[in-house]
């Protein structure tokens, strides 16, 4: 098994070879949960003069919630709407491989030097699609790449949605 840091590494690099090892290791799902905590704490720092610390405890938490929901979402929408004749796959290895598609958002730290937030939370945001479109691919063992985009365009739309509609009844400000 590779250390953790080499998979951070090796998933913010795209190494496909790194979301099958995770997909088939289920210890590390641990793993993942503490790769999505690490990046969404790196955006609130980026972002602390926007949120402050309170925006960093509830980003991570949404971070995480977030991180179940979009692995729920890929799963069913990849193995029941869009399933290949090839595709298997279970929840928790969505866990695992979504989990380290947020590894490149780790760079979202940088966005605390004046200036350059924008930028570097676009390319994140590039970053971590492309990352997330290898994971889901490799989990849902997709040959294509475009049914993998498809499953990851709907799964976002399908989870705007929803946070649409939660801040429609719960709205963060009164």
């Amino acid at each position: 098994m590779s250390s953790f840091k080499d998979r951070i590494i090796r998933a913010a690099t795209l190494d496909v070879s790194l979301y099958e090892e995770v997909e088939a290791d289920r210890g590390a799902l641990g793993q993942a949960m503490v790769v999505v905590v690490l990046s969404s704490i790196a955006a609130g720092a980026g972002s602390i003069g926007r949120g402050g610390l309170v925006g960093i405890l509830v980003g991570t938490i949404t971070a995480l919630i977030g991180w179940y929901v979009w692995a729920y979402l890929t799963y069913f929408i990849g193995t029941k709407l869009l399933p290949e004749p090839q595709t298997k796959a279970d929840h928790g290895e969505l866990l695992r491989t979504i989990g380290f598609s947020s590894s490149p958002g780790l760079i979202r730290v940088l966005g605390i030097i004046p200036g350059l937030a924008g930028i570097v939370f676009l390319v994140a945001s590039i970053w971590m699609l492309a990352a997330m479109v290898i994971a889901v691919k490799q989990a849902l063992d997709y040959q294509t790449t475009w049914r993998a985009v498809g499953v990851c365009m709907i799964g976002w739309i399908i989870q705007v949605l929803l946070f649409v509609l939660l801040l429609s009844i719960f709205p963060l400000a009164p």
